[in-house]
């Protein structure tokens, strides 16, 4: 049986943030102002941006990524976290119990998080008929080989996700799309480990 290719973006860096949060760094009453819709359904990037501040750097002008969540979450690649002073761990995107925190700042006022700095496990976004069509399950640990003209590449240590919230594509970071000469999107081939 043939399978389908997996649609592959990059992922740059950007943040999470909570409506509490929000307000502390653009104002009172805040609301996010919807730039560009993103693959995922009701996800989009915000005009809205933050700088990252570390002990070493500042990162200026990092997207926030709406709607606003439960936890304030910061995802950047290990290249900016080093770039930043700081140590960043690969979580799956939510899971930041016992992360590093980092200072963001807006416009009217600052937040410092005491944990949620992650680097983004690699992973692959899948309805259930279409994680059904690729034989596999919603944790499930795969590959994905990805043809570049110069620099094709087999990514290990793929989770796979699965929701009928989702739009089928695997995100990778900046240092991973960089690796494989990816400059926006590209298709991979799930393959089973």
């Amino acid at each position: 049986m043939s399978k389908e290719k997996v649609l592959v973006e990059v992922s740059a860096r950007h943040v999470h943030v909570t409506k509490e949060h929000l307000e502390i760094l653009f104002g009172p009453g805040h609301e996010l102002t919807p730039k560009k819709d993103l693959s995922q359904p009701g996800q989009y990037a915000a005009a809205e941006r933050v700088d990252l501040v570390g002990p070493r750097s500042t990162i200026k002008g990092v997207s926030i990524l709406g709607p606003c969540r439960n936890a304030s979450q910061v995802e950047v690649s290990l290249s900016d976290a080093r770039t930043l002073g700081l140590s960043a761990m690969i979580r799956e995107s939510g899971n930041i119990q016992g992360t590093t925190g980092i200072e963001l700042v807006g416009p009217v006022g600052s937040v410092t998080i005491t944990e949620g700095l992650i680097v983004a496990k690699r992973h692959i976004h899948l309805t259930p008929v279409a994680a059904e069509a690729q034989g596999v399950t919603n944790g499930q640990i795969v590959s994905v080989k990805v043809e570049t003209p110069d620099r094709s590449t087999t990514f290990g240590d793929v989770v796979i996700r699965v929701s009928e919230k989702f739009s089928p594509a695997m995100h990778i970071d900046t240092d991973e799309a960089n690796a494989a000469a990816i400059s926006s999107t590209a298709w991979g081939e799930i393959v089973l480990n």
